[in-house]
C-alpha cells in the first residue's frame, strides 16, 4: 500500500473551501485528552505535547520491531480541538474569558489501531520517555456526524467572522447546532506559521441536514 496521506485522501474532511460547506463525517479512532484553560498558556502546550508523544508511537512502532497487523506508512493526521464554555462563563455581549474555555485535543488514528494496540503503545511510550500526562490520554471512537465546516484563513482570534459566516448560512436554511461546542482542525503549525497566514478548519455539528 502506498502511503496514505490524509491532504491528498481526504481533502474532503480536511481541506474545504473557505465557504460554508455542508459534510458528513464518520467514525475515527482517536487518541485524546482533556483541559481546562487559555490556549495561550503553557498547560496547553503540554497536554498537546503528550497527544504527539502518543501518536508518533505509533508511527514509529515498525523502528521498534512491533508493527500491528495492517500496519502501513502514513502521515500523522492534523490537531483537532473540541471547544466549549459552560453557559455562565459566557457574558451578555457573547465575549468571555479564555481561562473558562474546555477543549478535548484529538489525534485520529489509522484503522488499523484497535484498543489493544493503543494501550500498549502508551505504555512503551511511557516507559521510554515518562510524562505524568500519557496518563490521560486516552483512546477513542468519535462520530462528528452531519457538520457544517468552513476554512478560516488569519488570528484564531479572528475567528467569529467566520463563524458568522456559517451563523447565516445556516439560519438561511433553518438548519440547527447539535451542541453549541464547536471542532477546529490545526492545519497550520502556530509556531511556524505567522496569524494571517495559520489555516483552520472551523466545524459545528448539525442535527441531520435537510436541503
Amino acid at each position: 500500500m502506498t502511503k496514505y496521506e490524509w491532504r491528498k485522501q481526504d481533502k474532503r474532511l480536511y481541506l474545504p473551501k473557505a465557504v460554508p460547506t455542508p459534510i458528513q463525517v464518520p467514525a475515527f479512532n482517536y487518541y485524546t485528552i482533556t483541559g481546562h484553560g487559555d490556549p495561550n498558556d503553557l498547560e496547553f502546550g503540554e497536554r498537546t505535547g503528550a497527544l504527539y508523544q502518543a501518536a508518533y508511537g505509533i508511527r514509529m512502532n515498525p523502528k521498534a520491531g512491533v508493527a500491528p497487523v495492517g500496519y502501513y506508512d502514513y502521515t500523522v493526521f492534523p490537531l483537532e480541538g473540541l471547544w466549549t464554555l459552560d453557559p455562565d462563563d459566557v457574558r451578555a455581549d457573547g465575549s468571555f474569558d479564555k481561562a473558562d474555555l474546555r477543549y478535548k485535543l484529538m489525534l485520529r488514528q489509522p484503522d488499523f489501531v484497535t484498543p489493544t494496540v493503543a494501550q500498549e503503545n502508551l505504555v512503551r511510550v511511557q516507559e521510554k520517555k515518562a510524562n505524568p500526562l500519557l496518563n490521560e490520554v486516552k483512546f477513542e471512537t468519535l462520530t462528528d456526524g452531519d457538520c457544517l465546516q468552513i476554512l478560516h484563513v488569519g488570528s484564531y482570534d479572528d475567528e467569529p467572522a467566520t463563524f458568522q459566516q456559517l451563523a447565516v448560512y445556516a439560519a438561511e436554511r433553518q438548519w440547527k447546532r447539535r451542541t453549541l461546542a464547536h471542532k477546529e482542525i490545526y492545519l497550520s503549525d502556530p509556531r511556524r506559521t505567522v496569524a494571517a497566514k495559520r489555516k483552520t478548519v472551523l466545524r459545528w455539528l448539525m442535527t441531520p441536514l435537510k436541503a
